[in-house]
């Protein structure tokens, strides 16, 4: 008898247990941060979310999973709009399936200096491969690819396409022919962080030095972030390849990494995209990108719009009694200058374990951005620059910190539980 009411009241006292209280909270606030439609969106989401004071595993589990993608979204050609006046294509597969992760190609047009924004064509790709998705942004006279609007403009624009389909975000390629060729040149010594690699065809980067683009401060030794997957044709009248080989070579042997095809008899066209293409998506398919890579090197001399590369964010510039005396430098050829830039500041970082090797020259500040894929939070972090150590503790992991990345990012496999301001 006393054993039975004993069961029962232990079955009482176990009825009476409630699941956390910020479960439903968070799954309410997860909600709204799935949906939301862009980053300022899901930075406000994300606000919530640290209101119902989760625990950190839990969100970062979370934010791996990702969100649930609609079964039946569009598919085929479709036509969309961002900001109210920047169009674009997008071509995504009849087989959809959202439980796969998708490839994604840019392509950037050419003719880029006309003045109507409107979008060519009927939509459908022009350099068709792979089964993957395809995003074909619009330029113009007035937001050509050289220009800071239209930076923004792909990123957001991927951003949006990563909202509804489940793209891979490690296999993200930026492409483009003629001045999208040139432009994916640009891009990549711009905003290097979301793509897996550039494959500018039939462009030429030198063109970026021309005074009347105006394209503002530009920097070879970013192109070291990401391999290149070149096109020229050898009878082009714009960019024959006796013209762009030397820069190839330049770039190449200041450790940019170049897959290039010469075309010696096309012209400034694509006729040779079906010998190419096998090569273009076996590159694409063998380099994708690396979320957290060990080695990075970035250079700016705009800290608000050009400041990030992946984990490293430079933060002010200015010379310091530690600066470096001599780094290799790509915008150096023979003596001379590739672009003339003003003053900038660079960082190039490399990765063992918890210590991270730095080498700085005209910055005064840099963050780093610490993931749990990357570094071990159990143990010290250490961050050596210049040959002195700046920084040798313990880093907590932050919720704050993790939403408010993750909210500009939407990113599944880049994800950062910790920043470290570092003063060289």
């Amino acid at each position: 008898m006393r054993a039975g009411v004993g069961l029962v009241a232990i079955a009482a006292v176990l009825g009476t247990i409630q699941p956390p209280q910020t479960a439903a909270p968070l799954d309410a606030a997860f909600a709204r941060y799935w949906d939301a439609r862009n980053p300022s969106d899901a930075a406000k989401a994300a606000n919530d979310i640290l209101k119902a004071a989760p625990a950190f595993d839990e969100v970062y589990a979370r934010l791996q999973r990702g969100r649930t993608y609609a079964r039946t979204p569009p598919t085929g050609i479709i036509r969309g709009r961002r900001g109210g006046r920047f169009e674009y294509w997008l071509n995504v597969p009849a087989s959809y399936d959202p439980a796969r992760r998708y490839q994604a190609r840019i392509q950037l047009h050419g003719g880029v200096m006309r003045p109507d924004a409107s979008l060519r064509g009927d939509g459908s790709v022009r350099l068709p491969g792979d089964e993957q998705i395809y995003i074909s942004p619009a330029g113009w006279s007035d937001a050509p690819w050289w220009s800071e609007a239209q930076v923004e403009n792909v990123r957001l624009i991927v951003d949006a396409v990563k909202r509804t389909y489940n793209v891979d975000e490690n296999r993200v390629a930026l492409s483009g022919v003629s001045d999208g060729g040139t432009g994916a040149y640009y891009i990549a010594m711009r905003d290097t962080t979301p793509y897996a690699s550039f494959l500018p065809l039939n462009g030429y980067v030198l063109v970026l030095r021309s005074p009347e683009l105006s394209v503002g401060d530009l920097f070879l030794n970013n192109l070291r972030n990401k391999p290149l997957f070149v096109v020229n044709g050898g009878k082009d009248p714009l960019y024959p390849i006796d013209t762009v080989e030397p820069s190839l070579v330049h770039m190449s042997s200041g450790g940019v990494a170049i897959v290039y095809r010469p075309q010696p008899d096309a012209g400034h066209d694509t006729t040779w995209w079906p010998k190419v293409k096998d090569d273009f998506e076996t590159f694409v398919r063998m380099h994708p990108r690396s979320p957290l890579p060990d080695k990075l090197t970035w250079e700016t001399s705009d800290t608000k719009n050009v400041g990030r590369a992946h984990w490293l964010v430079i933060d002010t510039l200015g010379t310091t009694p530690n600066d470096a005396k001599e780094m290799p430098d790509l915008n150096r050829s023979l003596g001379f200058e590739v672009f003339h830039n003003g003053r900038s500041g660079r960082v190039d970082l490399v990765r063992a374990g918890n210590t991270v090797t730095a080498t700085t020259r005209g910055v005064k500040e840099f963050t780093l951005l610490l993931s749990p894929d990357q570094f071990d939070f159990t143990k010290n972090v250490k961050v050596v620059v210049n040959g002195r150590t700046a920084f040798d503790a313990m880093v907590e992991k932050s919720v704050a910190t993790l939403m408010n990345w993750a909210a500009r990012d939407n990113d599944r496999t880049m994800l950062f539980a910790a920043e470290i301001r570092i003063r060289p």
